[in-house]
């Protein structure tokens, strides 16, 4: 039956019942209206009231929960669909939103891995030429610094090692970025030697107390996989050592309960606060639904610093 067609006789029962009433009871309508009359006819039409607003209301309910649903639904964070219950066209409706949910959710995680894939793409060209281009550049500028400051006299040889510390300094930074944008030893050497690296070059740049645990006979994950846990922890680092005022960082790679895989960031830094979730955050959600993968941010260990922690299941491991 329609959703049309059980409102309708709702209505139409509720009439016809106060109908009836009027009919077959031995209550009449005197001219003027008596006050006990006219409490009478006030009372059943408070009673005729109240019972169809009452049917309305439970033959309504799930169209009350699909409106919240659709208030409340986010793509970057998937929650249990609204249960397709109801009777008639309700059902057909939070079924029909259902489907266009998942379909959303396909295209935009088709749309997001194709950019994410050019991203990558572009990242791995600018590192190449940094790497190449610039980083052979600044080489050679060295090399023909060092020859000119050993013919040079003093002072002139003073401001020329100067000059050539800065330049190494330079090129010690060109080679630090390309690492960030495109980490080779994670294409070389896999994802448990990229991690020790980047906790490494964090430890050495921010000043961060930081404690690794990597577990040892982990499985492969895949190149897909080892790219976004890699970019995640990039993510959460990043953001611990620029926003945090943290002092130690625990970084932590392991099986988890369900066999699945578990990547473990945490801080005693400020935490996050009310602080509305900007562009990196969201960048990782996205990543982490192209593996299936499902992502935590929250409080860390007794309440204080922040935690996030990045969630593959079995099921998509070595994808």
């Amino acid at each position: 039956m329609s959703l049309f067609w059980r409102i309708f006789l709702l209505n139409a029962a509720v009439l016809v019942t106060a109908t009836a009433l009027l009919v077959f009871l031995p209550v009449t309508v005197s001219t003027p209206v008596l006050l006990t009359e006219a409490l009478i006819l006030i009372a059943g039409l408070a009673a005729t009231l109240v019972a169809n607003a009452a049917l309305l209301r439970i033959g309504l309910a799930p169209l009350q929960r699909l409106t919240r649903a659709m208030n409340t639904i986010d793509l970057l964070r998937p929650d249990p669909r609204p249960a397709a219950t109801g009777h008639a066209g309700i059902a057909d409706l939070i079924e029909t939103f259902n489907t266009m949910l998942d379909r959303l959710e396909a295209e935009r995680a088709t749309s997001n891995a194709r950019a994410l894939s050019a991203q990558e793409a572009e990242r791995h060209r600018i590192a190449q030429e940094l790497h190449d281009e610039v980083g052979q550049t600044l080489t050679a500028v060295l090399l023909e610094l060092k020859r000119v400051a050993d013919r040079a006299p003093e002072p002139t040889r003073t401001d020329l090692h100067r000059v050539q510390e800065i330049t190494r300094e330079s090129l010690d930074e060109i080679r630090r970025i390309a690492r960030r944008l495109r980490p080779g030893v994670l294409d070389e050497l896999g994802l448990v030697s990229a991690l020790k690296a980047l906790a490494a070059e964090t430890a050495d740049h921010s000043g961060l107390a930081v404690h690794r645990s990597f577990e040892a006979d982990l499985p492969d994950l895949g190149n897909d996989t080892e790219l976004v846990v890699y970019r995640v922890a990039q993510e959460s680092v990043t953001n611990i050592a620029r926003h945090a005022h943290a002092r130690r960082l625990d970084i932590a790679l392991h099986r988890a309960d369900t066999d699945g895989i578990q990547l473990r960031i945490r801080d005693d830094g400020c935490g996050l606060g009310d602080t509305a979730e900007g562009a990196g955050i969201r960048g990782m959600r996205e990543r982490a639904l192209l593996i299936g993968a499902h992502l935590t941010l929250g409080p860390g260990v007794n309440g204080g610093g922040t935690e996030v922690r990045l969630d593959v299941p079995q099921s998509k491991r070595g994808q």
